[in-house]
């Protein structure tokens, strides 16, 4: 095998691929990439038995062929190198020498036979959405998906298709976090659990700007490939929540609130509350005003946030970083809360329509709260 791209080139393709790539393993095989040349074309590949991601890239292929290397060690390599042209070649005895300007690197590669191939996705049923609107669904729901391995189905976010309206859905046990977004074309329904883990990499592979995303899901296994770069991973089997019941439909209170002025307040209140100092962020409904207080072992806080709407005499305690959590992610610049009561849940939504839902439970308060 011989062949010379540009380092950032390189480069581009060794990180996005090295993210599923497994920093340790009993088989060293999967602690490395497969590189594989044909004319014109590079391409890397990292698995982790459950992951896979391939990206592709225009490339000067003299020879072609596939070897092995490890991934953190070509990474570290290609990043020192000058910025210029590498080359790299590697003779039957996977001998391979790596070149850019003055500096060589001598390394042994690893057979590429054996690497296990990535899952297949049959690809005849999908969907094709614009990169910018799945980056944001992901971002606005990843942060509730739980971390708990003992109910497997929630650490990762489902995905409902149904009627052209894509729900995207979080829960953790203590929050739920929901968005939609209308699909245009004739789309069968469609359901399905993402893993978290796999979701962020997709995320970080998306873009802002322009472009689209094919997502071709399974029995077991979803493809999403997103313009040379192609991420293939297991779905989760279970039963997901059942978010639509979980979800009030009646509330006794509904105001409106400046998010970022919120955020503020709650974020100063917060200041005296850490892993070890937690206690919950007491929001005290007084008229036109909520009174958010919290006492911990180093002392207390206090802050007052306005809001539009009249509530008098409830008190409810929340966990500070899930309200924090859902009002970062809301996005507009005022948003509308609905209570019940002490003991009820707050669900965070926008002015007009249905895009988000952020419900976060309440924490039973105490006296010394």
């Amino acid at each position: 095998m011989k062949f010379s791209c540009e380092k950032e080139t390189l480069l581009g393709l060794i990180g996005t691929a090295s993210r599923a790539v497994t920093s340790k393993s009993a088989m060293p095989l999967l602690e490395g990439l497969l590189i594989t040349a044909e004319p014109g074309s590079l391409t890397m590949t990292g698995y982790d038995l459950s992951m896979g991601i391939r990206t592709s890239a225009e490339a000067d292929v003299v020879e072609p062929g596939s070897i092995v290397l490890n991934a953190r060690l070509f990474f570290d390599i290609v990043r020192k190198l000058p910025q210029d042209e590498v080359h790299l070649e590697t003779d039957d005895e996977l001998r391979t020498t790596i070149k850019c300007g003055r500096a060589v690197f001598n390394l042994v590669a690893i057979e590429a036979d054996e690497y296990p191939a990535l899952a297949e996705v049959s690809g005849e049923t999908g969907l094709t959405l614009p990169q910018p609107m799945l980056k944001s669904m992901i971002a606005q729901t990843i942060f509730s998906v739980s971390d708990n391995e003992s109910k497997p189905i929630h650490t990762g976010c489902l995905f409902e298709l149904a009627d052209n309206i894509l729900h995207v859905v979080a829960v953790d046990g203590y929050r739920l976090s929901v968005r939609r977004e209308t699909v245009e074309g004739s789309l069968p329904d469609l359901r399905f659990v993402v893993p978290g883990s796999s979701l962020r990499e997709i995320e970080r592979i998306l873009s802002e700007e322009d472009g689209t995303v094919e997502i071709y899901p399974d029995r077991k296994n979803i493809l999403f490939r997103i313009g040379r770069t192609t991420l293939i991973t297991r779905l989760l089997d279970g039963e997901f929540l059942n978010y639509q019941a979980a979800i009030p439909t009646e509330f006794d209170h509904i105001v409106t609130v400046d998010r970022q002025e919120l955020i503020t307040c709650i974020e100063r209140v917060s200041l005296i509350v850490s892993e070890k100092l937690k206690n919950p962020v007491r929001f005290h409904f007084d008229g036109s005003y909520m009174q958010l207080s919290c006492i911990t072992a180093v002392g207390k806080s206090y802050d007052e946030c306005g809001f539009e709407g009249k509530i008098e005499g409830l008190e409810i305690g929340f966990n500070n970083r899930y309200v924090l959590d859902a009002l970062r992610a809301a996005g507009d610049d005022t948003v509308k809360m609905q209570l019940k009561g002490a003991l009820n849940p707050v669900v965070v939504s926008p002015l007009e329509g249905d895009r988000y839902t952020y419900l976060v439970l309440p924490v039973r308060l105490k006296a010394n709260d």
